[in-house]
């Protein structure tokens, strides 16, 4: 007897049809009622969104580099200078990039 084993198993496909009848008795928005509400809902009046651009001024203190700091000629940290473990040519490498 030749097997089709394209075919579906018959409690695989019992259990599909369970499922797409269970989803089609929830009480889901259809895409019209979502696209009225979108329209309903005017988002640009005092809602900021995220990564948008703010006009406000960042006001941040510099402190200027102290004399017990170096910064890493590889990843441009500020570090203290017990953590200099390579020079050459006058630029300064960090423990962590000398490890890589």
């Amino acid at each position: 007897m030749a097997q089709d084993y394209d075919e579906a198993r018959p409690e695989v496909a019992e259990a599909s049809q369970r499922t797409l009848k269970a989803v089609q008795q929830m009480d889901a928005p259809s895409a019209m009622s979502v696209q009225a509400d979108l329209e309903e809902a005017d988002l640009s009046e005092g809602t900021e969104l995220p990564g948008a651009i703010v006009l406000d001024e960042l006001v941040v203190q510099v402190v200027p580099q102290g004399s017990d700091e170096f910064v890493c000629g590889e990843c441009f940290a500020l570090r203290h200078r017990s953590q200099i473990t390579h020079e050459f040519k006058g630029v300064k490498l960090c423990r962590d990039c000398a490890e890589l």
